[in-house]
Order: structure tokens, then C-alpha cells, then sequence
């Protein structure tokens, strides 16, 4: 399996490793625009989101537009 988790090798658990896995593919993931709804949504910061079709910044959560989910 490739995934972004990979860097640690066999360090710090494989349940920390996968909770971390999930928070990073849903910070790099596109999301719907809440002012033009297209899916052109990406984060530039912690907590600072960037439309790049109507251009568009606003705030949210530090890791999506929405509630984070965790398992």
C-alpha cells in the first residue's frame, strides 16, 4: 500500500499512522465551493481555504470545509 504514512516506516503504530492517513487525504482533497458550489476548493493554510474559480477565501476547519470524521 502507498500511501502518505509511508515516511515513518514502522515507527509509532499502525492505528496512529492510519488516523493520520485519513486527516491528510481529506486536507489535500478538493471541496465544493460554498459561494460558486463548483469543486475548486483547496486549503492554503491551517484553517484557510481558497477557491480558485471565483476566488474566494474564507476560513473553516483546519483540515476540511466540514466536520472532520475519525475512526
Amino acid at each position: 500500500m502507498k500511501s502518505s504514512t509511508n515516511r515513518f516506516g514502522a515507527r509509532y503504530g499502525a492505528k496512529l499512522r492510519k488516523k493520520l492517513f485519513e486527516v491528510e487525504k481529506q486536507q489535500k482533497k478538493t471541496y465544493k465551493c460554498p459561494y460558486c458550489n463548483y469543486e475548486k476548493v483547496k486549503r492554503e493554510a491551517a484553517g484557510i481555504w481558497h477557491c480558485s474559480k471565483c476566488d474566494a477565501k474564507f476560513t473553516g476547519k483546519s483540515y476540511s470545509i466540514g466536520k472532520v470524521e475519525l475512526k
